[in-house]
């Protein structure tokens, strides 16, 4: 399987950005982890990778979007970017997720990328923005790999994106990215009305489109219009899991989760600490989910004196790591609520006329999330259970 995806990537992608994936996300990747490792030992809390929402704006009205995109528009600066990620750097981070929105409406996208050929970057898009001009830029950087979003076919693409005629426009922005041999993700936010697209067939699809990875996300019913008859049950989350497991010993398909360790038991990045979240704002958060932060990357002479000293950050790590290994805004919006409040935390989703994220919080139903004690289904592929046991999950969080 790893030689037939490697031919793979070596056939369908520029060469000179395999080598920038290589050396800035790979090498790079996991000489950060390994500081982060080195910090915590000193009880040093600075993630190794952070996770951007460079603008708050965005062209779809998604179910289930945590984003304000009918806020005033929002996007963090050029300057400010720069600086944040020179800070992040002085500590090793190479690897940097931008968001949205949809970060495509950030005016100085490409200026960010171009300031940077040591990272790498992960574009979250919807796909609808990129067009031949976009991906030829992509392609000149080398330093960027869209994850473009696909939930599934014309109907359901238009019922949970608000618009119609979604899918033709999302598939003709991966077009433009496979034409230009860019290294391309599929992200599917799985849910009852797509969880029967999650097939082998599908995969194999992927694979003919010339993908190399797909990544699977658990809806999570947040935001102003929840939908929570959406979310998946606990037994469907089980499945899912046994897919994705199943899958990566059969596929030459890149496929990647964030909810799980290498013995199959649940993980929260945020818990964990090997990721956390800035917002349009500027303002630092748990994580994209949960709109919530006490500082922001302005407060202090350096992002990494913000995060490493945050006791809001600190509190809920230890507070959620002891309650659960799944997600707490799943299934304790309750006591998310408590730490928020303890704090003073301010509420990112007020922006928009009529939402406040602690109505939003004590709306939620408690429903369970990833972690199924006694159930875990650990990875069975060698490759994915080494890289996750070494450079991604654990750090003795739920020790």
């Amino acid at each position: 399987m790893l030689l037939k995806m490697a031919i793979r990537m070596v056939r369908s992608t520029d060469g000179r950005l395999l080598w920038k994936f290589g050396k800035n996300f790979c090498y790079g990747g996991m000489r950060s982890v390994q500081k982060f490792k080195r910090r915590l030992k000193k009880g040093v809390f600075f993630p190794p990778f952070l996770y951007v929402s460079i603008v708050n704006s965005c062209n779809l009205r998604c179910q289930g979007c945590w984003v304000s995109v009918d806020a005033p528009k929002a996007f963090i600066p050029l300057d400010d970017m720069n600086r944040l990620i020179n800070e992040a750097k002085q500590y090793g981070n190479r690897f940097f997720g931008l968001l949205g929105g949809e970060p495509l409406l950030h005016p100085q996208l490409m200026d960010i990328l171009a300031a940077h050929p040591d990272c790498y970057f992960q574009l979250f898009s919807n796909g609808q923005m990129i067009t031949e001009d976009v991906a030829r830029q992509f392609r000149k950087y080398g330093n960027v790999t869209p994850l473009i979003s696909i939930e599934g076919n014309e109907e359901i693409s238009d019922d949970r994106r608000g618009r119609s005629g979604v899918l033709d426009k999302t598939m003709q922005g991966l077009q433009n990215c496979l034409d230009q041999r860019l290294i391309t993700g599929v992200a599917t936010s799985v849910c009852q009305n797509n969880l029967d697209l999650v097939t082998e067939e599908r995969l194999d699809q992927m694979i003919d489109w010339g993908v190399h990875y797909a990544w699977y996300y658990t809806y999570r019913p947040v935001g102003p219009d929840p939908a929570p008859d959406l979310a998946l049950t606990p037994e469907q989350l089980l499945e899912l899991r046994r897919f994705i497991v199943r899958m990566r010993r059969k596929k030459p398909i890149g496929i990647v989760d964030t909810y799980y360790d290498d013995s199959g038991q649940a993980i929260c990045p945020a818990a964990v600490g090997v990721s956390h979240h800035i917002n349009p704002w500027g303002e630092i958060e748990p994580c994209p989910v949960i709109q919530f932060a006490k500082e922001t990357i302005y407060d202090r002479e350096s992002v990494f004196e913000t995060i490493s000293n945050s006791e809001f950050l600190r509190d809920f790590r230890e507070t959620t790591a002891a309650r659960t290994r799944g997600c707490i805004i799943l299934e304790d919006p309750e006591l998310l609520a408590d730490i928020m409040r303890r704090h003073e935390a301010k509420d990112a989703a007020h922006r928009t006329n009529g939402r406040g994220g602690y109505d939003e919080l004590a709306a939620m139903t408690a429903r369970q999330s990833q972690h199924h004690p006694g159930e875990e289904i650990p990875e069975e592929h060698w490759a994915y259970r080494f890289a996750k046991k070494h450079w991604f999950f654990g750090f003795g969080a739920y020790a």
